[in-house]
């Protein structure tokens, strides 16, 4: 691009005052990648040998919750299923090595990094599917849904604690981002026991949500493509595969780690719209 001509007409818009910016802006904003329509997604001939039936949420959620003492997040979740499945089928979910999952505690092996929980539901989308685009499918559902909710709202029928843990929302699916948020939002550490309570209870509220989408899933009934981030969704215009700034991937939400600055808010879609292709 003509940097001299993008400076140019930004010290214009300055010069002309905040209308300027507003229609300047608004004039060589760059079009965001159209919207996924929904889709509705049932079981195939890709189905692995790993068979399901239908689970009761509020079971499910329970024995996540008082799994949670045995190997944290991922294992609460992963267990709460497969010992369902195991009680109704037998093997091979008898002998399944559940103990594994416990690696996946505060963001894989404490590293902060994708949210135990979430880790353990995809863990389980994945063995009972073997369309990969199916699993990516069942997986962004759950982690939309993740993003952009308030929890916890499990309430135990016999609470570890006694402490009841405030609803947030995370705006991410990674541990640190999650558990940070809330310790900011309401004041406690992330080393406290009240912060060990509302994960306990964060992973009841996961493992509920898992089921629901395989339930309707294995039902015919699954449709997706249901949440829509507008947020994330204009950053790919310029950041993702067909923008001119090419240069990241996801579908996570962007917020919890970017903010625009200033100069980006104003300019950005200036500069992008007067780059010559490729730079």
């Amino acid at each position: 691009m003509n940097r001299r001509k993008a400076l140019t007409i930004s010290a214009g818009a300055l010069l002309a005052g905040g209308a300027g910016v507003v229609t300047l802006t608004s004039a060589f904003k760059p079009e965001n990648p159209p919207v996924l329509t929904p889709k509705k997604i049932g079981p195939d001939a890709t189905e692995t040998a790993w068979k399901y039936t239908r689970l009761d949420p509020v079971t499910t959620a329970e024995l996540a919750y008082q799994s949670y003492s045995g190997g944290s997040c991922m294992y609460g979740v992963c267990t709460s299923i497969i010992s369902q499945l195991g009680e109704h089928y037998g093997e091979p979910y008898s002998s399944f090595p559940v103990h594994m999952m416990k690696y996946g505690h505060g963001g894989v092996g404490g590293s902060g990094t994708i949210c135990g929980a979430l880790n353990g539901a995809a863990a389980v989308m994945g063995l009972l599917n073997n369309n990969k685009k199916t699993t990516d499918a069942l997986i962004a559902e759950l982690f939309h849904w993740y993003e952009s909710s308030e929890f916890p709202l499990f309430e135990p029928e016999v609470p570890v604690s006694d402490f009841t843990p405030e609803a947030t929302v995370s705006e991410s699916v990674l541990c640190h981002a999650s558990t940070t948020r809330w310790g900011k939002q309401t004041g406690y550490r992330i080393d406290s026991d009240e912060r060990k309570e509302r994960c306990r209870r964060l992973t009841a509220d996961v493992a509920a949500k898992t089921v629901e989408v395989l339930n309707s899933y294995f039902d015919s009934t699954f449709v997706s493509n249901t949440n829509y981030n507008e947020t994330l969704n204009g950053c790919m215009a310029c950041h993702g595969s067909k923008g001119k700034m090419a240069n990241t991937s996801g579908k996570m939400s962007c917020n919890s780690c970017h903010d625009k600055s200033l100069g980006h808010r104003l300019f950005g879609d200036i500069h992008y719209k007067l780059m010559k292709e490729g730079n």
